[in-house]
């Protein structure tokens, strides 16, 4: 169980991090995709710096649970837009990411 939750950990920051690089460095496909629901770009960066954070935090045992609370969220702002727009397979990915970090919250809670 241990090695399961350990790739999860591993993929969910992956996610986190490289989702909040493209966000901050304003990577056209982030700025065009999100501009079309209202995100200007300091916005765009303030929420990419947000998820950097949050996949930082989940590297770090004692604020892992902290981390997957602030990635989950910026998970759910994004699966919104997802929604919004009508794309069917990153919302499906989407959903599994935030269950996969429900997993995580719950097995840090424990810990704690």
């Amino acid at each position: 169980m241990k090695i399961f939750l350990n790739v999860i950990l591993v993929i969910l920051v992956f996610l986190a991090i490289s989702s909040g690089v493209t966000k901050v460095m304003l990577l056209p496909p982030d700025v065009e995709f999100f501009g079309r629901y209202g995100f200007a770009n300091p916005v765009l960066m303030a929420f990419g710096a947000v998820q950097i954070i949050g996949g930082v935090l989940l590297v770090i045992p004692k604020t892992r649970f902290v981390g997957a609370v602030i990635v989950a969220i910026t998970f759910l702002v994004s699966l919104i837009v997802l929604i919004m727009d009508g794309n069917t397979l990153f919302t499906i990915f989407t959903v599994i990411a935030m269950i996969l970090l429900g997993v995580i919250m719950k097995h840090s809670h424990k810990k704690q």
